[in-house]
């Protein structure tokens, strides 16, 4: 008998990746897709995987190694199929030789993104099939599913999680490594060289393919019809299939597997069996629309949010119109996410704080400067937008505007997106300060190396890139390496560097503290001693809480030893009390 194991989703699609006999994987990490390379990395021996810089990156690696002969994935969370788009809506034209997966994970809830886009929108406006699975064995058995569905059709294929999915547990099924022979490379210019002439035939054949393969979707073992009562039927998929199982037991049931394209004919037959019809999914009408517009009466949006993760009790209320008694939630104190005691960025932030100075933000735990007490971050868009807005602020109000402004952006960031706003600032002549805030990792979503780091995803030693003097070889003369916990050279570069009429860099290299594993130093504060001015709280370190009678007390079990409040102490109230390994 076979081995069943728990397994997370993230765990189950790449144990799903191993069997389908997958043999390169690129990525760039992103919550909640992060853990699929994680977990793909004990599968070494038969596959190949890596951080790309970025997700377009990651995405052309793959469509590489497709076009080479062997199975191929990239991963990446949804906003970073944004940054794929280039090569994705091309790639669609182009097909694929060896099978070709895009693991997409959305995160309706918006536990950890900037947006709530829904892939699926992103899927049929680039014209590339989507399979989504609503449970970890779905995603391993889904997963090699479409490795076949890619080789037969010719069509790259986009693999749909979510939050709820890539962290939630299931029972899998352990199957062996599929020993998928590699396909023959055949120079094809038509089909591989995207040029205006290839691509209008290109575009043909895959209308010609999309519609075979939205014939045969009708078919699939992964879209299935579970008859019950034939009062009410619901078409849903993913997770939200699970919410239906739990609050409508007795309704029938068709669960798509492939949400794009549908089987119209399967969901026409469905429709004409049952009364009334609903359609569950998260986020956006996808399913809805389509159905809708065949004439098929169904009721989806009317009574469903679009924002969010659904629940059974919610599907209770809508569709049975019950009314729930519900006990009220715990009144669990509100806590805020707040940067790690002995962070470099906190130091950083608090400099600029005191300097009253504003910062156009980016994408990492350096979020958290926008909020109290630092409350330094004005603007957050996306990876590597901090630099381009700065810039933009500086050519509609001119660099006397900015003189109180700098751009911030994390070291994996910078190398993410951050490069090119660098060089456009430097090409079109800007004059604005920016702060690469290096802790040596990647840090919001677990500490992944990158190309800056010198190790890969396996661990393995490589040539990491010197930083300070990629910013001199676009062009940049003044860059300054400053520690972030020297917090008066800090505020000095500062000062220096937002008043001059040149581009300039400050990089403040100074590593994740959750990086060491080491003890770390510890310091005390004298409370009877203390002046209560409470200067070494404005940072907002963790470790640091105030008694009743206003004197502050460090807690030792938080206390990483950073310093930087033994360092805001004027009056010797605070000491290091142990020395760190």
């Amino acid at each position: 008998m076979a081995e069943k194991v728990i397994m997370l989703g993230n765990e189950a699609i790449a144990r799903g990746a191993y069997e389908a006999g997958v043999k390169v994987s690129s990525a760039y990490p992103g919550t909640p897709s992060t853990e699929i390379s994680e977990y793909l990395v004990q599968y070494r021996d038969d596959v190949y995987e890596e951080w790309a810089p970025n997700e377009k990156v990651a995405t052309e690696v793959a469509v590489g190694a497709s076009i080479a002969g062997v199975r191929s994935m990239a991963c990446m969370k949804h906003v970073g199929l944004n940054v794929a788009a280039d090569p994705l809506y091309s790639v669609s034209y182009m097909g694929v030789n060896g099978g070709l997966v895009l693991v997409v994970a959305d995160d309706p809830g918006l536990y950890s993104s900037q947006n709530e886009q829904d892939t699926r929108m992103v899927a049929r406006a680039a014209q590339i099939p989507v399979i989504e699975p609503s449970d970890s064995a779905e995603a391993k058995d889904f997963f090699k599913a479409a490795f076949e569905l890619s080789e037969k059709f010719d069509r790259p294929f986009i693999f749909r999680t979510t939050t709820r999915l890539a962290h939630s547990q299931g029972l899998v099924e352990l199957c062996e490594r599929e020993n998928v022979e590699d396909k023959e490379y055949v120079k094809n210019v038509q089909k591989n060289v995207m040029m205006p002439g290839n691509a209008k035939q290109r575009h043909i054949e895959i209308e010609r393919l999309n519609k075979e393969l939205a014939e045969t979707a009708n078919t699939l073992p992964i879209n299935k019809v579970e008859m019950n009562d034939t009062k009410i039927g619901v078409i849903t998929s993913g997770i939200p299939y699970q919410y239906v199982k739990e609050a409508l037991p007795e309704a029938s049931v068709l669960k798509l597997g492939m949400v794009n394209p549908l089987p119209r004919k399967l969901i026409e037959d469905f429709a004409e069996k049952v009364d009334t019809l609903y359609i569950v999914e998260e986020l956006d009408p996808v399913i809805e629309t389509q159905v809708k517009s065949w004439g098929i009466q169904a009721i989806g949006k009317e009574i469903f949010t679009v924002q969010g993760e659904y629940s059974a009790n919610m599907l209770r209320k809508a569709i049975l119109k019950q009314e729930l008694e519900l006990k009220e939630a715990a009144k669990a104190p509100g806590r805020p996410p707040i940067l790690c005691p002995g962070c470099p960025h906190r130091s950083v932030f608090f400099v600029l704080n005191r300097l009253k100075m504003h910062a156009a933000g980016d994408i990492g735990c350096y979020t958290l400067g926008a909020v109290a007490p630092l409350s330094v971050i004005d603007t957050t868009m996306c990876m590597g937008s901090s630099i381009s807005t700065l810039h933009g602020m500086e050519k509609a109000k001119g660099k006397e505007y900015i003189k109180n402004w700098v751009a911030v952006i994390g070291d994996s960031t910078f190398m993410h997106t951050g490069v090119n706003s660098l060089m456009n600032m430097v090409y079109n002549k800007a004059t604005g300060t920016v702060i690469i805030m290096d802790n040596s990792t990647t840090g919001m979503t677990g500490h992944q190396d990158h190309s800056a780091t010198g190790k890969t995803l396996q661990g393995d030693p490589t040539y990491a890139i010197d930083i300070p003097e990629l910013c001199h070889a676009v062009g940049v003369k003044h860059v300054n390496v400053v520690n972030a916990f020297d917090i008066e050279l800090l505020q000095k570069t500062i000062k220096e560097e937002v008043a001059r009429d040149e581009v300039s860099v400050i990089i403040t290299k100074t590593p994740c503290v959750l990086l060491d594993k080491r003890k770390k130093p510890l310091y005390l504060a004298h409370e009877d001693q203390c002046k209560k001015c409470g200067l070494c709280m404005k940072p907002g370190c963790p470790a640091m809480t105030k008694n009743a009678d206003g004197s502050v007390h460090i807690d030792d079990t938080m206390c990483t030893g950073c310093g930087l409040c033994e360092k805001l102490c004027k009056f010797n109230v605070i000491e290091l009390v142990k020395e760190g390994e």
